[in-house]
C-alpha cells in the first residue's frame, strides 16, 4: 500500500530553521502564554475574566470544546457558517458577555470583527486562531485576546498559544501534569516517523499511544511540554503554511465545485448527503488517506441548535493536503476523490 496521507503528525527535522539564521519568528507574539491545549488556554482565560453574563460561540464548531467551556458559564450559539461569515443579527451579546471569533478554516479576515468590537466595548471578545495561527488577521490583530490550538496544524505533540494584541494580562499555565501525555504523543509521533522510513514498527503500537496522550491532554490548562516550549520558535512556520497553502489551492483547482473553499492549511469537501461522506471517508481510509470531520454535531447530545450548521457539518470532510504532501500525493488524493464519486454512481461502493 502507498504510504498514508493525513492522519497525527510523525515526527521531521526537516521542519526546523537554522536559529542563528532566522532569528526570533516574526509571528510568535512577544508576550504570550504557552498552555498545553487550546481549550485549557481558553478556559483559563474565562476564569480569569469571571465575566457576568454569557459565552457566544460559532454553531459551526467543535462541539466539544463548547461543551467544556460550558461548564464555566452558560453558552450560546450565534450563525456562523463555512465561507458566510457571522450573521451579525444572531449575535445578541450584552454587555458583561464574551464572544469567541473564530477564524474558520483560516480563510477569513478580521476586519468586520475589528468593526464589531469597537461597537460593543463592553464585550469581550477573544479570537480563535486554531485553524491558522500565523494568517494576516492573527498576525495584524488588535483583539483583546486571541487563542490558536496548535497541535492539530503543527508537528507538535500539544500547544495552546494564548496572547493579547492589545497587551491586557494574561493568565499562566497551572501545573505540568499533561507532561507524561505529550510524552506519549512524542513517542507516538518517533515511532510513526520510523514506521514510515521502513522499520518494523506495528502501527498499532504508535497509533495507542498517540489515542492515550490525546486522552489524557485535552483541555489541560497546565503548561505545554518542554518538548513544545523548545521547538515552537524554531519551527519553519513560514515554509509550513505556505506549503500547505499551495497543496490546498491545487487540489481545490483540480476538483472543482466539489469543493467548499480552500485556505489556511486544509480544503473541505461537500457531499450530498451525511451517507455520502462517511461513505468516502470509509474507502479513503481503506486506501491510507484520512480525513477528518469538522465538526459532527449529535443533535441528541449536546449542539448548536442550528440545523443548518449541523447539517452542512454531516456533509463535509477536510481533506488532508497539508506540508507532509507531495506531488504523487496531491495527485493520489484528487484521482481517489474522482474514483470514489465513479464507483458510487455505478452502485460499485
Amino acid at each position: 500500500m502507498p504510504p498514508e496521507i493525513g492522519s497525527e503528525f510523525h515526527w521531521d527535522p526537516a521542519v526546523l530553521l537554522d536559529p542563528e539564521q532566522g532569528g526570533l519568528p516574526r509571528w510568535l507574539p512577544a508576550r504570550r502564554e504557552l498552555f498545553a491545549t487550546g481549550s485549557g488556554a481558553l478556559s483559563s482565560l474565562l476564569s480569569a475574566l469571571a465575566p457576568t453574563g454569557r459565552l457566544h460561540v460559532p454553531s459551526y464548531f467543535c462541539m466539544g470544546v463548547a461543551e467544556f467551556l460550558a461548564r464555566q458559564l452558560p453558552v450560546v450559539f450565534y450563525r456562523h457558517l463555512p465561507e458566510e461569515g457571522p450573521r451579525w443579527e444572531t449575535l445578541r451579546a450584552a454587555d458583561g458577555d464574551v464572544v469567541l471569533a473564530q477564524n474558520l478554516f483560516g480563510r477569513e479576515e478580521g476586519t468586520a470583527w475589528h468593526n464589531w468590537t469597537r461597537a460593543h466595548p463592553r464585550v469581550t471578545v477573544i479570537e480563535d486562531h486554531s485553524h491558522d495561527p500565523f494568517s494576516d488577521w492573527a498576525r495584524t490583530s488588535t483583539a483583546a485576546y486571541a487563542i490558536a490550538s496548535l497541535r492539530k496544524t503543527l508537528p507538535l505533540p500539544d500547544g495552546g498559544l494564548l496572547w493579547s494584541p492589545s497587551g491586557h494580562g494574561l493568565p499562566r499555565p497551572f501545573g505540568t501534569g499533561p507532561q507524561r501525555a505529550a510524552g506519549l504523543k512524542l513517542a507516538a509521533m518517533l515511532l510513526k516517523a520510523a514506521w514510515q522510513d521502513g522499520r518494523p514498527i506495528p502501527k498499532d503500537r504508535f497509533r495507542a499511544l498517540q489515542q492515550q496522550g490525546e486522552q489524557q491532554i485535552l483541555g489541560s490548562a497546565a503548561e505545554a511540554s518542554a518538548v513544545t516550549a523548545a521547538l515552537l520558535p524554531l519551527l519553519d512556520v513560514e515554509g509550513i503554511r505556505s506549503s500547505s497553502s499551495r497543496n490546498a489551492q491545487e487540489v481545490a483547482t483540480a476538483l472543482g465545485d466539489r469543493v467548499l473553499g480552500a485556505g489556511g492549511f486544509r480544503v473541505q469537501l461537500v457531499l450530498a448527503s451525511e451517507s455520502e461522506r462517511d461513505r468516502i471517508l470509509a474507502y479513503l481510509a481503506k486506501i491510507g488517506i484520512f480525513a477528518p470531520v469538522h465538526w459532527r454535531q449529535d443533535r441528541d447530545g449536546f449542539w448548536s441548535g442550528d440545523e443548518e450548521a449541523a447539517a452542512l457539518a454531516g456533509r463535509m470532510l477536510t481533506l488532508p493536503v497539508d506540508h507532509r504532501c507531495g506531488p504523487a500525493d496531491l495527485q493520489r488524493i484528487v484521482e481517489s476523490i474522482e474514483g470514489f464519486a465513479r464507483m458510487d454512481l455505478s452502485g460499485a461502493i
